[in-house]
Parts: structure tokens; C-alpha cells; sequence
């Protein structure tokens, strides 16, 4: 107002570079300019992938996309990763795997065709193999999916020795190929089409129906956010056994995982955080789950995806009925995505800290493996021994994880 200039008007330095001005505040304090942010944001994805050393060199990654912001941002991350003038190139074998689910999204058939159609573009322009699925096809799923599969044969662990010998076998063997850049050892080409796909029709209408009748016997929108959750898992990971992929890459952003970690510990499961927020997740045996995405807030992956131009596909969300109560899901992302309007940390100390205030107080079972003080970082050392099932009695028949039905004191907790 009147002659004083606004304080936010004045162009900023870059904290990293000095020179460049700043193209957006990651954080207070925190101004990038647009190279240094984008190097800050590669980088990052690069160091998650190299410190925890789960995927092996010339492994098969099968990478879930959604067309939201998070997955698409990291298929991009992947796709530079992979070229030849990347400084620290990665060296597995991609493919993508969409599931279209607008039958529960009360989309017209129009709409889920126009849907399809531009995912389909979108993964064409990757250059991988891609699959496209269909929500209802979780309805033929074996009964195998019920059950953790067999550790492959030949899979290297995830301990340091083993990772080194796997990088040097594959180091060797560049050698010896000539490192010719045409393909990586063991990359299969039963996924790669050699003509244009065929067009992908909608499900049959009776699948449909079946599926939507499910959907409507969950009696509240959680109870209909769980079912969708876990059929999609379900849906992917057996996609990835009959492909023969070791690992399935999911595009949770930190945003993402902060509220799943207080929707888990309102609905009662707060023993098993480390397997749902986790950057691994073991439970289904032979395909282990990773989170790469889970150091991103939605705003870092909204500024890269609008600076770098990366394409989206936007759907809209579950049905709710009328009338009906929001889900617990929702009410918890309403609820921090507010706070993080007002206090930009929300979403980070949430992360951090939330699930040991909760482990302090004594509450979710969430076996810390440091003491459950409030400045342990929670994402990092939550144990996942809680989750492991000593027998298939005692497995949980829909999340694979163990049932938390001795818990001491506190008589299971809340699941």
C-alpha cells in the first residue's frame, strides 16, 4: 500500500549458485534458480536410488504410473537417468504399467476411452514397454496373490557385498560387450511390441458391474479408498510376476506418505508404517516394492513438472456418494494440506516426527528401533518386523502383512 514497495518483489539470489535469481523457495530461507533446482531435484532421485542399493544392475523395474505429478515426474527422472550423458546413469530396465480405473471414478465410457488414449500417448513417448490394465482384471487375479511369493532364485540381496559383486559382474560384462549402448544384459524384448499395440478396449460391461457392486458393498468411502488401494497393488504386483520384474517403483511423493502415515495410524495400523511409508516394501516375497518419489513434497514435483514441461493426466477422484461422510484419507489430506498453507513444515515434520510422538506415547505399535524420543526421525528407523508374519494363519488375507493380535499390553493396539 501507498509508496512502499512489497518486500517480496525484490529479486533473490540463488542460495547454491549466488548469481542466478531465484525461480521459486523450496523452503523459507531456500531460494533456486531454475539450473540449480534442477540439479538439486536429479540429484536427489540419484543419491535415494544409490544409498539404498536395492536394484541391481541390468534388473528388470517395473515403474507404476498414474498420471499424476509424482509418477510422471519420476518416469522423467528415470527416462534422463537412462541416457548415455547422464553423470551417474542408471543401469536397470524399465517398463510402465498403467491401471485405468474409471469405472469406480464414475467416468462415462467416453471419458475412460479419452483417458486411456492419453496415457497410452503419454507412455508411448517414454520408449519403454508399457502395459495398460484395467481395474476390473483384479477380478481374475489367482489366488497366489493372497499369498507372498517365492524369493527368486539368483536374486542378490540387499547387503553391501552383494550389491558390489552384482555392480562389478555388470561392469565386467559392458567390458566384454563393448558397452555398445544397444541394450542392457538381461533385458528382455517380449515387452517391447514390435508393431503399434493394438487399440485397448474397455472391459466387458458384466466385469464392470461386478466390480461396481463390490465397490458399493464397502458401506463408507474409507472402507472404498482401502479396496481400491489394495486391488490396485495387487493388480500391479502380479503384473510385475507374470513380466518377470524384480522390482515395482510407486510414485509416492513425501506429501503422499505423510498423510497415509496418519490415515494408517487412525485406522489402526500404525504397526505396520514401515512396510506402507517405507521406501522398501517386502511383504509380497519375490516383487519388492520401492518409493523413490517419498524425499519430494508436491510442491518441489509441482515446480519441476511446470519448469521441465513434464506431461499429466489428470482423473477424478473416487465416487463418494451423497451425502456421504469424506473418507478418513481425505479428511487427513485436507487437514495437513491446510496447515501446510499456514506453516510450510507441516508436511516434513509430520514425517519425521509424527510417527514418534505416537511411539512415545505408546500407542500403534510402530517398533522404533531407536528410542521413541521426539527427535527421532520416524521415516527412516521404523522397524518393519511387526508387518512379518510367522505363518500364513497368522498373515493378514488382504495386506499380506502379520495380524497384530498379541500386542502386549495394549491388547493389539487398535488392528
Amino acid at each position: 500500500p501507498g509508496d512502499r514497495p512489497c518486500p517480496h518483489r525484490h529479486p533473490r539470489s540463488c542460495m547454491k549458485c549466488g548469481q542466478g535469481t531465484a525461480a521459486l523457495v523450496i523452503r523459507v530461507g531456500d531460494p533456486f534458480c531454475r539450473s540449480c533446482f534442477r540439479e538439486y531435484f536429479v540429484h536427489k532421485f540419484r543419491a535415494m536410488l544409490g544409498k539404498n542399493r536395492v536394484i541391481f544392475p541390468g534388473e528388470k523395474v517395473l515403474l507404476a504410473v498414474s498420471g499424476g505429478p509424482a509418477s510422471s515426474a519420476m518416469v522423467r527422472q528415470v527416462q534422463e537417468g537412462l541416457s548415455r550423458e547422464a553423470a551417474k546413469r542408471l543401469r536397470f530396465i524399465p517398463g510402465l504399467v498403467y491401471v485405468e480405473e474409471g469405472a469406480v471414478r464414475r467416468q462415462s465410457p467416453e471419458q475412460r476411452e479419452q483417458t486411456l488414449a492419453q496415457m497410452e500417448a503419454l507412455l508411448q513417448a517414454t520408449g519403454f514397454p508399457y502395459h495398460l490394465l484395467h481395474l476390473e482384471e483384479a477380478l481374475e487375479l489367482p489366488p497366489s496373490i493372497l499369498q507372498p511369493g517365492p524369493e527368486r532364485s539368483g536374486t542378490p540381496g540387499t547387503s553391501g557385498p552383494s550389491y558390489k559383486k552384482a555392480v562389478d559382474s555388470f561392469i565386467q560384462q559392458q567390458r566384454q560387450d563393448g558397452d555398445s549402448g544397444t541394450s542392457l544384459p538381461g533385458h528382455s524384448t517380449q515387452d517391447t511390441p514390435a508393431a503399434p499395440p493394438a487399440p485397448h478396449g474397455l472391459p466387458d460391461p458384466a466385469q464392470t458391474q461386478e466390480l461396481l457392486r463390490i465397490f458399493e458393498a464397502a458401506g463408507t468411502a474409507t472402507a472404498r479408498e482401502e479396496l481400491l488401494e489394495m486391488l490396485r497393488t495387487h493388480l500391479i504386483v502380479q503384473t510385475a510376476r507374470d513380466r518377470g520384474y524384480n522390482k515395482v517403483m510407486m510414485g509416492e511423493s513425501l506429501t503422499r506418505v505423510a498423510i497415509k502415515l496418519l490415515t494408517n495410524l487412525s485406522l489402526g495400523r500404525g504397526a505396520f508404517l514401515a512396510v506402507d511409508t517405507g521406501f522398501t516394501d517386502q511383504r509380497h516375497g519375490d516383487v519388492m516394492v520401492v518409493r523413490p518419489m517419498r524425499d519430494y513434497t508436491a510442491k518441489e514435483i509441482a515446480f519441476y513438472n511446470f519448469f521441465y514441461s513434464v506431461p499429466t493426466v489428470i482423473v477424478p477422484p473416487l465416487f463418494t456418494k451423497r451425502r456421504e461422510k469424506l473418507s478418513i484419507h481425505q479428511l487427513v489430506e485436507r487437514f495437513l494440506l491446510g496447515l501446510q498453507e499456514e506453516f510450510p513444515s507441516t508436511i516434513s515434520t509430520v514425517y519425521r516426527y509424527g510417527g514418534s510422538l505416537w511411539g512415545y506415547w505408546g500407542v500403534g505399535g510402530l517398533g522404533c528401533t531407536h528410542n521413541p524420543h521426539f527427535g527421532c526421525r520416524t521415516g527412516e528407523k521404523l522397524s518393519p518386523e511387526p508387518a512379518k508374519a510367522s505363518s500364513e494363519s497368522q498373515r493378514c488375507l488382504l495386506c499380506l502383512c502379520g495380524l497384530d493380535t498379541n500386542g502386549g499390553e495394549w491388547g493389539g493396539h487398535w488392528g
